[in-house]
């Protein structure tokens, strides 16, 4: 079975790989092709405003100037985003877009997409910051079209961009770091950069964490508050990364990738009645090997191929004496095979056509009882069309996904496929202002994970995929006034209408719960970005951003049901952030506050499941050294200033008043 599978994907790899290959031997490469319609404000700020779907960026900049130092914390800065937080430094982490829920959202690594199989979910707290470059949020389809077909397939997707060596004075780099703070926090790392002569250049990162997490936090049932302290909530964690570049220059560009994540932490659980006793432990090994090679063949025509082995591993323990030898472990084991091929043709001026295609092999391996070990084949194709001039951008797409599945043990679900399409415009009202109007749609679906389809008697081999429906309706704009002093100023709002099918839940069926399509979700929301940055005398400058989200998220399943017109749960109505950045030679300091509004916990919006909003405020200070040939930067903050008491997850506390500091050496 497993070889039949295998044969499949060897010929739908060698049957797109073909075409690109002969056109390589056949095209002249004599010229380099650069994509058109690249905006840029300011020095080193990139536009978001021309897009025609809401694109978000933080770069390097951005992320030491707020002094974050987790993707997550990044990521929260987004609006129209909730990050489901369990608590702690190794707490899992996993972000949602406009409330269509995590497996929704696809997170890009450098270019290729990290997926999970198992539970749909990827947990963004494993990937480090200090290597990343960029990490940037598209919602619906973005506006470039030449993207592996993966992109194409999801609602929303958070892209992270690590660094790319630069070598301006010497053929070396080295980065030396060390973070520490409350709860036993260590963080040490390493970056090293080394140039192999005028072609080639590697890169290494290494990165160790430990936090015992043992923070305290005030506990409230009814009248009675008393103080406790977080448990089983420690940490450490193992990272490291190689990369490979090489610039032929008429040629094409490739780098190739190697990851390694090790990590053994404690599961705190839920705080409920006074019963904090937890000893489940989670170990996951995560290990992945990618390429990507890009060549502009010449100004009509561009391709671009990636390939990815991953593999990942996760043993699940919990000790007590209710189990046989005193413990119970699980043991679960994925692989994935991926393959991606995109070809971008550039008639005219403004006028652009891609293709791509994706094909994927993913297994899983469990010691659980009555696990059928499914294996999974999918292929992805994206076709689109794009008209971008100055002032006009129209941008149109279809999804095509075929997915059919084995199992070794049971009958494994039907094959599926489906057409998906997307179109988005974007139009500059005057010519001498960057007033922009824009609208999109976007019709996406979700594939059932192997949880929902195969989990012992809970899994439903039955299940349809999820289909989701996005509109977006919006305005941007952006300008700089050199006479006042102001650098930037940009400014976005969109309305948005997102409708969600056949929504996969657990209902109880007789003694159990099953996995139905029984869901139906209607979401309406509103995103408000803006931003600027004002110079003031004696060398000061002041950077202003904020971010307000508001959604309506509510279930429309049965008529007439307790829940119908509710707000679904872990969606607050209100969220957003603010922060204000003072920028000088001799010290940088930001101040940040986020806040979110009330949220329910279960369906039913009752006042027993009612988890009240928050807010939280976080101050960091900065300065740079800078060292003849080299530099010291130091940097500290102080979290959560107001020591607020509040859950992201009912029943999952975080963590009060802490402070955090940070030394780092370049050479």
């Amino acid at each position: 079975m497993q070889y039949i599978l295998i044969k499949r994907l060897s010929g739908l790899l060698c049957a797109w790989l073909f075409p690109f290959v002969a056109l390589y031997a056949q095209v002249d490469t004599t010229t380099y092709h650069q994509l058109s319609g690249v905006e840029v404000l300011g020095k080193v700020r990139p536009s978001v405003t021309r897009k025609s779907t809401p694109l978000q960026v933080m770069d390097k900049a951005g992320i030491e100037r707020l002094g974050v130092q987790d993707l997550s914390e990044a990521v929260k800065r987004f609006s129209g985003v909730t990050v489901q937080d369990y608590g702690g430094i190794g707490g899992l982490k996993t972000v949602s877009v406009r409330s269509l829920g995590a497996k929704h959202t696809a997170v890009s690594y450098d270019g290729v997409t990290v997926t999970d199989a198992q539970s749909g979910q990827v947990d963004i707290g494993r990937f480090s910051l200090d290597n990343v470059d960029m990490v940037s949020l598209s919602i619906g389809q973005a506006d470039d079209i030449f993207q592996t077909a993966r992109v194409y397939a999801s609602a929303g997707a958070l892209n992270i961009k690590t660094a790319f060596p630069r070598f301006e004075q010497k053929p070396s780099h080295v980065w030396l770091q060390v973070k520490g703070g409350s709860f036993g926090f260590v963080n040490p790392s390493l970056r090293y950069e080394q140039k192999l002569g005028t072609k080639y250049a590697a890169t290494l990162n290494a990165d160790y964490q430990h936090a015992d997490g043992r923070y305290p936090f005030t506990f409230t049932n009814g009248n009675i508050v008393t103080e406790e302290k977080r448990h089983n909530s420690d940490i450490d964690s193992y990272h490291g990364e190689m990369n490979f570049f090489a610039d032929w220059a008429k040629a094409g560009k490739m780098q190739l990738k190697g990851y390694w994540f090790d990590s053994d932490r404690g599961l705190p659980g839920s705080v409920v009645l006074y019963s904090d006793y937890h000893k489940e432990r989670l170990e996951n090994r995560n290990g992945f090997v990618q390429a990507n090679y890009e060549n502009r063949l010449n100004h009509v025509f561009a391709f671009k191929i990636s390939g990815k082995f991953d593999y990942a591993w996760t043993r699940y323990r919990d000790f007590h004496s209710q189990y046989e030898n005193g413990q119970q472990k699980d043991v679960y084991t994925q692989r994935e095979i991926y393959g991606s091929a995109a070809f971008l043709y550039t008639p005219k001026e403004y006028w652009s056509f891609s293709l791509a295609e994706d094909v994927y092999y993913n297994t899983l391996d469990a010691t659980t009882p009555k696990c059928p070990f499914p294996e999974r084949l999918t292929s992805l194709t994206a076709v689109a069309a794009q008209y971008k001039n100055p002032r006009f951008t129209a941008t149109a797409s279809l999804l095509g996904t075929f997915i059919t599945e084995t199992l070794e043990i049971g009958e494994a679900a039907p094959d599926r496929s489906k057409l998906s399409p997307a179109v988005s415009l974007s139009y500059r009202l005057f010519p001498e202002q960057n007033l922009r109007l824009r609208a999109s749609y976007k019709h996406s679906y979700r594939i059932p994970t192997f949880n929902d389809l195969y989990y012992d008697r809970l899994g439903n081999r039955m299940l349809h995929p999820e289909k989701a429906t996005q509109y977006n309706i919006g305005m941007t704009w952006s300008e700089s006034f050199s006479d006042l002093s102001l650098d930037y100023v940009s400014f976005s709002v969109d309305g948005y209408y997102n409708k969600v099918k056949d929504k996969i839940v657990a209902l109880p069926t007789m003694f159990i719960w099953k996995m139905m399509n029984m869901g139906k979700v209607n979401i309406g929301g509103l995103d408000v970005n803006a931003s600027a940055q004002l110079r003031l005398p004696a060398s000061f400058s002041v950077l202003l951003d904020g971010s307000y989200t508001w959604q309506h998220a509510v279930d429309r399943t049965t008529k007439g049901s307790k829940i119908y017109g509710d707000q679904i749960p872990y969606t607050p109505e209100h969220a957003g952030t603010v922060s204000v950045g003072v920028e000088h030679p001799w010290l940088n300091a930001t101040w940040t506050l986020m806040a979110v509004g009330d949220r329910y916990s279960l369906q039913q919006n009752i006042p027993e499941n009612l988890i009240k909003g928050y807010v939280e405020q976080q101050l960091s200070f900065n300065r740079t050294f800078s060292l003849r040939h080299c530099s010291l930067r130091l940097q500290a903050e102080i979290l959560n200033i107001g020591n607020v008491t509040y859950d992201v997850i009912r029943y999952y506390p975080m963590p009060g008043r802490s402070f955090r500091a940070s030394v780092r050496f370049v050479y």
